[in-house]
């Protein structure tokens, strides 16, 4: 793959994620739960991902590897839960503002355990992801009629989980193939959820039959493409360049929100999106793509 396909696929993935708070909102408006909307979710798309799990090449590794693995996917299934709960609390603007604090905290994990400090040309591009992101959002114009310290909570600890996933998808299990790998992740992610949430909706045909189209839209775009893209991805650019490359996520929130839901975006919403989008290509201009071929292989070796 050519070197240049790494950052785009975390930047893709990163996207997939902006495509959910939309259909979030679709389900609640349909009278759905949280539980019904994270289980749902992480159904359809662990199911995905594993059926094309089976029509490729796997890799034999360890019940212990394995166990590790799924306890690596935790974070993902968090990731939603925390999100989701704090969007019961705050409106959409305020809450994927706390969320997007994800763009310093996986720099600040990168550097805590890897002792790997942050170049001045990377903090300039998160300052700009951030002033972006606070434009974006519309608060200015909205203000904080909403705020909840409850919600900022849950959205604070969504925007550590998703830092922490975006370090193990860098740094974990690199020597097993992407769709594998994933597909342990999403398995994980279903646990927590399912140990959070039990899946009491599954007793109701109606339910299922119900929320079923929107489980498949956020399995797809939530559990199925994002960790098998950041599998590909992220190992060679890191967490640190990953989370910035995954910003892509609240522009394209706010332009579904224009799209699906016909919400009005003011100019300096607008003028957010072109600061976030500058930042991205600034933060990932000129950086090398990390050569992880020779340690994989000798990890595979082992």
């Amino acid at each position: 793959m050519k070197q240049s396909m790494y950052p785009l696929a975390v930047l893709i993935g990163g996207a997939c994620f902006g495509v959910l708070s939309t259909f979030v909102k679709l389900a609640y408006g349909e009278g759905f739960e949280p539980a019904e909307v994270s289980g749902s979710q992480f159904l359809a798309g662990t199911l995905l991902i594993w059926l094309i799990f089976l029509f490729t090449k796997k890799q034999k590794i360890s019940f212990k590897r394995f166990g590790f693995l799924v306890l690596c996917g935790v974070p993902t299934g968090l990731t939603g839960i925390f999100y989701y709960q704090s969007l019961q609390s705050l409106n959409a603007s305020l809450a994927i503002i706390f969320l997007f604090q994800f763009v310093w905290i996986g720099t600040a994990i990168e550097f805590i355990i890897d002792r790997k400090k942050p170049g001045m040309k990377k903090l300039r591009a998160i300052l700009l992801l951030l002033v972006g992101s606070f434009l974006a959002t519309g608060i200015l114009s909205q203000g904080f009629n909403d705020f909840s310290l409850v919600g900022a909570g849950w959205g604070m600890l969504a925007a550590l989980s998703f830092s922490i996933f975006a370090y193990i998808s860098s740094t974990v299990g690199k020597e097993v193939p992407p769709i594998q790998r994933s597909a342990i992740f999403a398995f994980g992610g279903l646990l927590i959820t399912m140990i959070i949430f039990p899946p009491v909706f599954l007793a109701d045909t109606a339910t299922v039959t119900a929320i079923m189209p929107y489980g498949l839209i956020l399995g797809l775009f939530g559990v199925t493409l994002p960790p098998l893209l950041f599998a590909i991805g992220m190992p060679h650019v890191g967490a640190g360049l990953g989370t910035i490359l995954t910003s892509s996520e609240l522009p394209v929130a706010l332009l579904m929100s224009v799209l699906v839901l016909q919400e009005d975006l003011v100019p300096l919403q607008w003028i957010g999106v072109c600061i976030i989008i500058v930042g991205i290509i600034y933060g990932n201009v000129g950086h090398k793509v990390k050569k992880d071929h020779d340690q994989i292989q000798s990890a595979k070796a082992s």
